[in-house]
């Protein structure tokens, strides 16, 4: 899973980078944010003013203590690892990482890589270390409000006008493989004690997860798929496209972001049952 995330991030990083097309097209999602933002313009600063250092340091140590409390030290452990490690790597992506210019986006050309997002990382790193310390009772819930939460939180970014929306998915990603080496790990670390029961894996709610985010994927594809038709050479700048493909751009982006995230929290919620098994004794 670590494996199949990180070719999927590698992916993102090259077609939406480096390569002129993508580049248009996420730039034109990042343009359409305009329509409507009147009305989401408030909403949309509160959940991301929300994110800070501070507020990080404290949900990591209220998961900290609910992994604590249920006597998983082991757990605490790799929780917090999770969300670190994540978010260190984020940052060290989007500072090392170069952005060719490819005129596409003359606004923008100082403000350099912007790929992964920060935002969305702190979101969706939260999300999945909250769904591995949980109790198995309210696991599949915890999993959809995470999911959703986190991805409400990239779109936010992208309403926001912050960041494009292959940062958002880039992020996604970047937790997905921190979230399966945290597993490998749980795994060496309690193999002598684990007692996996079957009855505890979370079946439906995985699916109904990983369903919506292919199917929200799928959409965004044929949108962008569609958007993508449209590019000429030499392309029309984003800033004056019509109402039409900006909207499509947009729409389809923000469809790509949810489903990238439902699917990453599908993979966690399919074997978390494993990963954080009931203990002998």
């Amino acid at each position: 899973m670590a494996i199949v995330q990180a070719a999927a991030l590698l992916a993102v990083w090259r077609v939406a980078v480096h390569t002129e097309i993508g580049q248009w097209a996420d730039t034109v999602a990042l343009t359409g944010n305009r329509i409507g933002q009147d009305r989401i313009d408030g909403p949309v600063d509160r959940i991301l003013n929300a994110m800070s250092v501070v507020s990080l340091l404290a949900a990591t140590a209220v998961i900290g203590f609910i992994a604590l409390i249920r006597g998983r030290i082991a757990l605490a452990v790799t929780a917090t690892l999770l969300i670190a490690g994540a978010n260190g790597a984020t940052q060290v992506l989007k500072h090392g990482l170069a952005r060719p210019d490819f005129g596409i986006d003359p606004e923008r050309i100082y403000a350099g890589n912007s790929l992964p997002s920060g935002h969305a990382t702190v979101a969706a790193s939260v999300a999945v270390a909250l769904v591995l310390v949980l109790p198995r009772k309210v696991r599949a819930l915890g999993a959809f409000l995470g999911a959703g939460y986190a991805a409400i939180a990239g779109v936010a970014t992208l309403s926001a006008g912050w960041h494009r929306p292959s940062d958002a998915v880039a992020a996604f990603l970047v937790v997905g493989v921190w979230a399966a080496l945290a597993g490998l790990l749980l795994l060496v670390f309690q193999r002598e004690q684990a007692q996996v029961e079957p009855a505890d894996a979370h079946r439906v709610a995985a699916t109904v997860l990983g369903v919506g985010g292919v199917l929200a994927a799928v959409a965004s594809v044929l949108a962008l798929a569609w958007l993508v038709d449209t590019y000429g050479t030499p392309p029309v700048l984003p800033a004056d496209l019509a109402r039409r493909p900006l909207f499509v751009g947009y729409a389809g982006s923000a469809a790509g972001i949810a489903g990238t995230m439902g699917v990453v929290m599908a993979l966690v919620l399919a074997v978390v049952h494993r990963l954080v098994p009931r203990v002998k004794g």
